[in-house]
């Protein structure tokens, strides 16, 4: 394994989960808020570490591995703590569906890995978005608490559904990239 700074920054996204698990359930009126700001760490190390390897030019099949394991490993274990919390269907359901998509999207990106076509389901734009979008939902659904009159555990509600939204897109735009025979060029 190749230890450099980004892989290194993907492990310790990795590394984070056992701490934000024991700080999310700590009785304190400040857990939640520590437990949000260590994922906000977190979040920050899944842009650093992709930035530092490609100006370092330290991109690595290890740490091309590595960080989208630390990206969906973090985000469900937090979805599964607020899932737990809420004890809502209004949570669960996002939180299947972004799940149930990391879990379709790895493992048709690792089939067209086999058949010589992972170029047609790599990352995309929009799965940046969804991205982005899931860790701000799930920042404010762990911070929980109002902040300035802002109502913030709605507004975390409200953007995990439009990332749940964006989630499902994504997903068919990858789908359909896999599945769709390129066009024969007619001479």
């Amino acid at each position: 394994m190749l230890l450099n700074l980004p892989n290194l920054l993907s492990l310790l996204r990795i590394a984070i989960i056992p701490l934000l698990v024991v700080t999310f359930y700590l009785p304190f009126d400040w857990a939640r808020p520590l437990t949000a700001v260590l994922f906000g760490i977190a979040g920050l190390t899944d842009w650093l570490d992709g930035y530092l390897a490609r100006k370092w030019e330290q991109t690595s099949r290890m740490g091309a591995f590595l960080d989208p394991v630390a990206d969906k490993l973090i985000v469900a274990a937090v979805l599964v703590l607020l899932v737990a919390d809420a004890g809502s269907l209004w949570v669960t359901i996002p939180a299947l569906i972004i799940i149930s998509r990391e879990i379709t999207i790895s493992a048709l990106r690792e089939w067209m890995a086999e058949v010589g076509q992972r170029s047609k389901v790599a990352v995309s734009y929009l799965g940046k978005v969804k991205t982005t979008t899931q860790i701000i939902a799930l920042l404010l659904l762990l911070f929980q608490q109002s902040l300035f009159g802002l109502p913030v555990y709605t507004l975390g509600i409200i953007m995990l559904y439009v990332a749940a939204a964006l989630t499902l897109w994504s997903m068919i735009d990858y789908l359909r990239a896999a599945f769709t025979e390129p066009e024969k060029n007619p001479s």
